[in-house]
């Protein structure tokens, strides 16, 4: 392989602050880990070790780089909010942004699950700050997985916004053992509501499908968006959740997912064949690996491969 027009970013230095953290109690875990608490974080470096170029594969066309891999998060928002407006642009309706938020670099794993979700509050709320026009912030409403969550996001990352809190699922007495009330979404959703931005549902496996009811009462066959925000859709779609057990959950690969534009996404693989596969819409998938200090780009198609053609087929090959 031929390495070409190469651009090399100036390193950001990688040490990261240790976090500041209090502990709240944790949902319920829907695969048995009940009583578990969660670190709530109160401060969150932005700058990782991130660089970027593109190569021309041998006897191929050149494989350009069209939006170059975030150097921190701050960059990654503003890729996300571009990619979000373009979504809007070309009529998307239904809408997937995904990233990890333990580190540019980071795997599913590499983060403690409540200070990954606190995380995801946090880049939600500047997000939408940038995304959403201050004349439209009540028109915004934010699903957030239960009703607790809401009341921390009040107190945290979402205080003094003007964006509509609200939540998908609402804790029962029997809360400790997986079991939540159902919360019916059309009462949720006001008239004037205009977006909904849906915050990391996918810790109980009943959020996804309280997603795909808001999505069949409230934004099909309206001028109404929806955008599911570190939702873990890769789950479902690996077949994670066996579908003898949750059918429910595998039908969304027939009538849910089939819809959704994935706008941007991160996802990173470790081990001897490393890599990322990353898209910025409306660009291709791009199949990355970190070279030195350096990204080059190994591969490009336009429909997203699976997370397994990736790691089994396309970086061992690289």
């Amino acid at each position: 392989m031929l390495l070409s027009n190469i651009v090399i970013v100036p390193t950001i230095p990688s040490a990261v602050p240790p976090f500041a953290c209090r502990k709240v109690n944790c949902r319920s875990s829907p695969t048995g880990n009940f009583g578990c608490q969660r670190m709530i974080t109160h401060s969150l470096d932005r700058k990782f070790n991130c660089l970027v170029n593109s190569v021309s594969g041998e006897g191929s066309n050149s494989v350009n780089l069209d939006v170059p891999f975030p150097n921190d998060y701050s960059e990654l928002l503003e890729q996300a909010k571009k990619a979000a407006e373009l979504a809007l642009k070309d009529g998307r309706q239904l809408m997937e942004i995904e990233f990890p938020t333990a580190g540019l670099e980071s795997v599913p794993g590499d983060g403690e699950g409540g200070i990954e979700m606190t995380g995801s509050m946090q880049l939600i709320r500047e997000f939408c700050d940038r995304f959403v026009t201050p004349e439209k912030a009540t028109r915004t409403r934010i699903f957030f997985p239960e009703a607790n969550e809401v009341k921390f996001a009040r107190e945290s990352a979402f205080g003094g916004a003007s964006f509509k809190l609200d939540y998908l699922t609402k804790p029962s007495f029997f809360e400790d053992f997986g079991f939540t009330e159902k919360v019916k979404m059309a009462d949720r959703v006001k008239s004037e509501d205009e977006l909904f931005v849906v915050a990391y549902p996918y810790f109980n496996v009943n959020e996804m499908l309280v997603v795909e009811e808001l999505y069949k009462e409230a934004v099909f066959n309206t001028t109404r968006k929806l955008i599911i925000f570190n939702g873990e859709l890769d789950r479902i779609r690996s077949g994670y959740y066996p579908p003898f057990f949750y059918p429910k959950l595998a039908a969304l690969t027939k009538t849910l997912l089939p819809k959704m534009e994935t706008i941007y996404y991160i996802h990173n693989f470790k081990g001897r064949n490393g890599g990322t596969l990353f898209r910025c819409y409306p660009d291709s998938w791009k199949v990355l690996r970190k070279v030195g200090n350096k990204y080059i780009c190994l591969h490009q198609q336009e429909l997203m491969p699976s997370l397994k053609e990736v790691a089994l087929d396309i970086l061992p090959s690289a």
